[in-house]
């Protein structure tokens, strides 16, 4: 079982950037679909990136298209969120996430291994 633990939230104003990493233990990541979504206060957890199970296929919601990068390292067994121009609408707890095997991409049910969450809040 693959356990992981995000780092790398914190307060930032808007228009700047951070970088969340999610660092994996227990099993090697390379065949894990790897996907980062985030819950804001009194909002349902919403999907924001992730690389598909079968390669480096990448995904984005509309939200952070062109502003967010995925991005992973299999040497480090790490997956990283770089977030760009960051707006308040961003504030929220991000969460790491974990599938081994297909599965639909953004629906959180489909991930059977969660980290804890780190929060990043945007002020504006």
């Amino acid at each position: 079982q693959v356990q992981l633990v995000e780092s790398g939230g914190g307060l930032v104003r808007a228009g700047d950037s951070l970088k969340l990493s999610c660092a994996a233990s227990g099993r090697t990541i390379n065949n894990y679909a790897m996907a980062w979504f985030r819950q804001a206060p009194g909002k349902e957890r919403e999907f924001v990136a992730a690389f598909a199970w079968s390669g480096s296929s990448t995904y984005y919601s509309d939200s952070v298209k062109g502003r967010f990068t995925i991005s992973r390292d299999n040497a480090k067994n790490t997956v990283y969120l770089q977030m760009n121009s960051l707006k308040s609408e961003d504030t929220a707890v991000y969460y790491c996430a974990a599938r081994l095997g297909p599965g639909n991409i953004v629906r959180g049910h489909t991930y059977d291994t969660w980290g804890q969450g780190t929060q990043v809040t945007v002020s504006s």
